[in-house]
């Protein structure tokens, strides 16, 4: 499947001669659509373009899962030295953002009963002074970082939080691309459960077996008698059981059932009436 070019991406000026050199990692399977050394030099000039690991694989048309996955692999201490290079430069470029923002501020729109009637330039004044303290700070910090008030530190809290928030959702990434990697085929399980099965009847067998020759001579001779009485027995009884079942079953005989003689009823005769006027009246 050919991977298509987001045509969304940009990408971003970054000074000749700043990002080191770095051998790619070395593939066994040389895809097109995959960490090409064309992907890899591509993926480290977007990472120290915008200092995102996510914004870079998406330069580049990769997921991040696959980016941690072939930062680990066996020879790619270039590539990672390499990764952690951009990554300071990635950094140096959100500073200068940030400078500017604290600057020259950001536009704001503005809304009146759900519609928008303008914009306006807002500035952060927090966000100078944090700039201003640690570019400068023998000028606006005394030397050292000025100790936080309650809404810094709530800020700093909350950052903390999102890092940490951010650095648990990248390792439990990397650890289920690394245990998918690593996870065995529904054939391997198969084989292994059937190995299991197969030693635990071989340890059965050896252990009946050493059970059997401790027996002394007329111990296994008695055993072997009991087997052969307890299948002429159950011969016997298996005998007696189907001739037990054929007697009570008994002979079958076939009955012609004869349907019933309709029987006529006979007519009642009418109920003789007397009155008064009647010769028969007594």
């Amino acid at each position: 499947m050919t991977r298509k070019a987001d045509p969304r991406t940009t990408r971003l000026p970054v000074p000749a001669g700043q990002i080191p050199d770095f051998t790619p990692v070395p593939r066994r399977c040389q895809r097109h659509d995959g960490w090409t050394e064309e992907r890899q030099h591509a993926f480290i000039d977007a990472l120290a373009d915008t200092g995102s690991v996510a914004a870079a694989c998406k330069t580049v048309d990769m997921s991040t899962e696959g980016a941690y996955y072939l930062r680990r692999q066996p020879h790619a201490e270039s590539f990672r030295a390499a990764w952690a290079a951009a990554l300071d430069l990635g950094v140096q470029r959100i500073e200068d953002v940030a400078m500017d923002r604290a600057l020259n501020g950001v536009d704001e729109p503005l809304y009146s009963y759900g519609k928008l009637i303008g914009t306006r330039k807002r500035y952060n004044d927090r966000l100078l002074m944090f700039m201003l303290r640690n570019r400068a700070p023998e000028r606006f910090a005394e030397g050292s970082p000025k100790a936080l008030n309650a809404v810094g530190k709530m800020d700093e809290e909350r950052l903390a939080k999102k890092l940490r928030k951010q650095l648990k959702k990248e390792i439990r990434a990397e650890m289920e691309a690394e245990a998918e990697a690593n996870a065995p085929s529904p054939a391997q399980i198969r084989a292994s459960i059937d190995a299991k099965v197969e030693g635990f009847r071989r340890e059965a067998e050896v252990r009946r077996k050493a059970e059997w020759e401790r027996l002394s001579k007329d111990t296994r001779e008695a055993w072997e008698r009991y087997e052969a009485l307890k299948t002429r027995d159950m011969v016997r009884l298996a005998a007696e059981e189907a001739a037990r079942r054929k007697m009570l079953e008994g002979p079958r005989v076939q009955v012609n059932a004869v349907p019933p003689v309709e029987q006529v009823a006979e007519p009642t005769p009418p109920k003789t009436v007397w009155s008064l006027k009647d010769d028969g009246w007594d």
